[in-house]
């Protein structure tokens, strides 16, 4: 049986010296209503092979870091800098399968005046970052020629460099080093990969402008102060896709804890089918929106761990208490889900597959191929278990997650037994490393609203068709 190798990703932030950006433009008054995201999709023009490898890459990253901070002391947690606000904001989300990407992408606008960019949204990163234009920057690869869209913070009145001994530095920009030569110089970060992608820039605060909900977009907010990555330079496949990555992990620092502590606490998106067409559009919503899922009887709730430790951050771990195949309750080792002891499982919209600790892996297709027993096998990475589906009529076996608080997942058999060639049908799981964590990726979120309840440290979720 094939084990996916854990990615050793060394992602560092370094407190380096270098000429400063512009200053900080003055403050605006913050608006008090209702606003709204849109979430775009990725990339159904690459091949799962290709999604699995960069899923790999991504889930050794996670594995990596939980290891590393495992040994780490809590940090504590940032006072919050504003009240919440009982209003909503929304942007639209979409696939990015049409760019050969398995994420999703969301479009938002960043600086005075505003500039928009197109980012993954991330629930496993903390660093808000967009690319950047730099007299300085280079490219040691044509992967990382300038973009068609660069944020040039000089341009942006509102624009301030965090400088390298400031506290937000220092304590919650990740992995941040404490080498700061000159306090006034700016924080630096320098992302490096086992795969030789990179980047690289600094760290500042600058506004974003959303769209306010229910007035047809012609009303702004703003929101002051959002932790910003400017990235000069970089290299690399990872960062052709998109301008950068809006952060959506439980971190002080993140994009999603900016905008949820004035926007009701919480926020939700809701995942199209993965190969739906470019123009299927959802949302990512901040507040209480329109469809949150609530206040509503068809909805399931369970807790979220947020804790104050470095060790879960800035992924959204659930409590597993079983998973169940066709009705029978599979036999999986209990410590497969439990964080403190080197598992768990976390959500994650920036990882495709499901990637399933090994003796969780072993008893899910090992329940689900019994099912088809009689169907022919086909040979297709990165899977083990595929077969010609056609002219077949087996049943594809209900699959449930059931999580604390009596909250049961059962996903429409498409986002397990995926389509991955025309007539072939795959066991969409893929083997991680154990002891190790468990990733729930976003083709098994997939035609679910998801909202999480930062606040009262719930998730809450529900079928829906995503799309508007």
């Amino acid at each position: 049986m094939a084990r996916f190798a854990h990615l050793l990703v060394l992602v560092s932030f370094v407190l380096a010296s270098g000429a400063a950006a512009a200053a900080a433009g003055g403050a605006h008054r913050r608006e008090r209503s209702s606003a709204r995201l849109h979430l775009e999709r990725a990339a159904p023009g690459a091949t799962m092979a290709e999604r699995a490898a960069d899923d790999r890459f991504r889930h050794a990253y996670i594995n990596a870091k939980l290891a590393a901070a495992s040994s780490s002391s809590a940090r504590r947690r940032a006072a919050e800098t504003s009240p919440a606000e009982s209003s909503a904001f929304a942007m639209p989300l979409t696939s990015g399968a049409y760019t050969g990407t398995g994420q999703y992408f969301v479009r938002l606008r960043v600086g005075t005046p505003a500039q928009p960019f197109v980012l993954v949204a991330d629930t496993g990163s903390d660093l808000t970052w967009v690319k950047c234009s730099s007299p300085s920057s280079s490219s040691s690869s044509p992967a990382a020629s300038p973009p068609q869209r660069v944020f040039r913070p000089a341009g942006s009145k509102s624009w301030s460099p965090l400088p390298c001994d400031s506290d937000t530095c220092k304590s919650y920009v990740p992995f941040s080093l404490a080498n700061c030569s000159s306090p006034p110089d700016p924080c630096s970060y320098d992302y490096r990969y086992k795969d030789n992608s990179s980047a690289r820039g600094v760290v500042g605060l600058d506004s974003a402008t959303v769209s306010l909900s229910g007035n047809d977009g012609t009303r702004k907010a703003k929101l002051q102060e959002v932790v910003l990555g400017c990235t000069t330079s970089y290299d690399g496949q990872s960062f052709k896709s998109s301008d950068g990555v809006l952060s959506l992990g439980n971190s002080n620092i993140s994009f999603a804890s900016r905008a949820a502590s004035r926007f009701g606490g919480r926020f939700s998106y809701c995942l199209v089918d993965h190969l739906a067409p470019r123009n299927a559009t959802s949302f990512l919503t901040f507040g209480n929106g329109d469809s949150s899922p609530g206040d509503d009887s068809s909805s399931r709730r369970t807790p979220l761990v947020l804790l104050e430790d470095a060790r879960t951050r800035p992924f959204y771990f659930v409590s597993v208490d079983a998973v169940t195949v066709a009705g029978e309750r599979l036999e999986i080792l209990p410590d497969v889900w439990d964080f403190r002891k080197n598992g768990g499982a976390i959500l994650d919209s920036g990882t495709s597959l499901t990637i399933l600790a090994t003796p969780a892996y072993d008893a899910v297709v090992k329940a689900i191929s019994k099912q088809f027993a009689g169907v022919p096998r086909v040979n297709m990475d990165p899977f083990e278990y595929c077969y010609n589906w056609t002219g077949v009529s087996a049943e594809i076996p209900r699959m449930e997650l059931r999580f604390a608080g009596a909250a049961t997942l059962a996903p429409p058999g498409k986002s397990y037994v995926i389509d991955t060639a025309p007539g072939v049908k795959c066991i969409g799981v893929v083997e991680g490393a154990w002891p190790g964590v468990s990733v729930i990726g976003n083709i098994l979120q997939q035609e679910h609203l998801w909202e999480f309840d930062l606040a009262n440290r719930w998730l809450r979720f529900k079928q829906s068709r995503c799309a508007h």
